[in-house]
């Protein structure tokens, strides 16, 4: 098991930026990666960025790509989204998630477990 908890989450202006802290904890061990996703009211949930937990390759979606970091602390067992240069669109329920052992970390349906999320609300 990996329990996964999000926070950071807010309100911000565009323009603005805001880090998400991703806490993991139990069997951190057996991670392949973790990734963060995101899902607007009313749409489906989609890939933002990934990091593989050991070797740190990090993947990124086209619409981020540029303006969100994604970083991890293996000794603190954490994973981050930094995000800069917000935009009206990037606001959606943020979901940290980690994947046992698929390569296709752009997928979801290929993690095994998932965090509570946490609400960035982007205001224009």
């Amino acid at each position: 098991q990996v329990q996964l908890v999000e926070s950071g989450g807010g309100l911000v202006q565009a323009g603005g930026s805001l880090r998400l802290p991703c806490a993991a904890s139990g069997r951190t061990f057996s991670t392949y990666a973790l990734g963060w996703f995101r899902q607007a009211p009313g749409k489906e949930r989609e890939f933002v960025a990934a990091i593989t937990w050991r070797g740190g390759t990090t993947y990124y979606a086209d619409s981020v790509k540029g303006r969100f970091i994604i970083s991890r602390d293996i000794a603190k067992n954490t994973m981050y989204l930094q995000m800069n240069s917000l935009k009206s669109e990037d606001t959606a329920v943020y979901y940290c998630a980690a994947t046992l052992s698929s390569r296709h970390v752009s997928t979801s349906r290929e993690y095994d477990y998932w965090g509570q999320g946490t609400q960035v609300t982007v205001s224009s």
